[in-house]
């Protein structure tokens, strides 16, 4: 997979965890079923943090819960850390398959 490929389904995909942080305000607001805050976790885990982080700052959601406080900033940092441990043995020649 080529380094283009990653960074446009990495975007993707934040840009999705993004848009379900701001459904799930606007099901909040209108008393509607909700996305469960496990599921919005997860999705940052799966390297979505940037999504999570910028979405619960965007629409203002989850901001009180110590949980995505504390574990958005936390995913960027382990998310991040994960794909430069990949990129640097993918480019260093080791077969990760």
């Amino acid at each position: 997979m080529s380094l283009g490929i990653f960074l446009g389904a990495y975007f993707l995909w934040n840009s999705y965890v993004f848009v379900a942080m701001g459904r799930d305000k606007r099901r909040a607001k209108l008393n509607r079923w909700r996305i469960s805050e496990a599921r919005l976790l997860f999705m940052g885990a799966m390297l979505g943090g940037v999504g999570l982080y910028a979405g619960m700052k965007y629409f203002h959601h989850k901001t009180t819960r110590l949980k995505f406080t504390v574990g958005a900033p936390l995913l960027i940092l382990v998310n991040h850390i994960l794909v430069g441990a990949v990129y640097y043995l993918w480019s260093s020649g080791v077969k990760l398959y």
